[in-house]
């Protein structure tokens, strides 16, 4: 038997679900409210893992399933394995160091508590599986329940985004979070940030991505005013292509690019913004001769020099001379 904890009926219980699918055995849903958390949670799920003798818990990984997987293991004399992303009989492959690399774990001792990395499995139907509501929280008397409040930020979910559109401290100011905000609406994406708005409270925590945030897996990510820091890096590690937007030539992110342009990166937003309402080319003297290539700035009504636009696989790193049109 194999249980999933479930806190909605939503993507990330849908892909462990799939990934329960794997091991051909009976699997039942535990459906979880916003009241089972800590150490709620851990009794809830520690009380039906023992009545149905399961021998797998299945949860998908966030700051709330990191926090409850090992304590579970612990409460029922199993084992935990953390950010798993493949699975093969008793060898789970896991990510580790900010996923920079995989290790394989073999478990010795059931019952095994599995959190599972996003976009690791494929997706199965709930439908066709067992659902159990989970039994009442269990008054805490370490912690108190105030209140629940959940953060509408409207547009994709980060994690499922296909498109995401971040900002770092280069954005100089909330008007600039702003400005990212309605670029990405525009693209049909989600704003992201780094760490730097989100201190500066342009951004909701929420949006933060990285190491301590989300990890997310676009097909395109633009990083705007984004310098690059390892443990931002880490959080993109999914993206498949990467769009860096920054003044300093030099900045860590440029390494990570696909494409990279060194220039005012506010400048850049309010270009695209321009550009998509009014389906008009940001670009100018591309294509004519001359040693630049300009933005046109909608704020000053002037076009900005832009200082170079290169292009080119993400271990290779920007080239420091040439004409701006050279890398396009």
């Amino acid at each position: 038997m194999i249980l999933v904890g479930a806190w909605d009926m939503g993507t990330t219980t849908r892909e462990a679900l799939g990934a329960a699918r794997e091991f051909g055995e009976e699997v039942t849903v535990v459906n979880l409210s916003a009241d089972h958390f800590g150490e709620a949670a851990i009794s809830a799920l520690a009380e039906l893992t023992r009545a149905h003798r399961a021998r797998l818990v299945l949860l998908a990984r966030d700051h709330r399933t990191a926090e409850i997987a090992p304590r579970l293991s612990e409460r029922l004399g199993g084992t935990s394995v953390s950010q798993v992303v493949a699975v093969n009989g008793e060898i789970w492959t896991c990510a580790a160091f900010g996923g920079k690399a995989l290790i394989s774990v073999k478990t010795l001792c059931e019952p095994v508590v599995a959190t599972l990395m996003r976009r690791a499995f494929s997706e199965a139907d709930i439908g066709s599986a067992q659902v159990v509501d989970a039994p009442a929280a269990a008054q805490d008397d370490a912690i108190e329940l105030l209140a629940h409040a959940q953060p509408s930020l409207g547009g994709v979910a980060l994690e499922d985004a296909k498109v995401i559109v971040s900002g770092g401290a280069g954005l100089g100011d909330q008007g600039g979070f702003d400005e990212l905000e309605e670029l990405a609406a525009l693209l049909g994406g989600s704003a992201g940030a780094s760490l730097a708005p989100v201190d500066a409270g342009w951004a909701p925590a929420e949006r933060k991505i990285g190491l301590t945030g989300k990890r997310v897996h676009p097909d395109v990510y633009f990083a705007f005013g984004i310098s690059g820091a390892s443990q931002h890096l880490t959080g993109i590690a999914g993206a498949k292509t990467v769009v860096a937007v920054n003044t300093d030539p030099d900045a860590p992110i440029f390494k990570r690019a696909r494409v990279g342009v060194v220039m005012d990166c506010r400048v850049l937003v309010r270009a695209l913004i321009y550009h998509l309402r009014n389906a008009s080319p940001p670009l100018a003297n591309a294509n004519e001769p001359g040693p630049t290539t300009g933005i046109f700035d909608p704020t000053s009504g002037e076009f900005v020099v832009v200082e170079r636009i290169w292009k080119g696989r993400p271990e290779v790193e920007p080239r420091k001379t040439g004409r701006a049109s050279d890398g396009v």
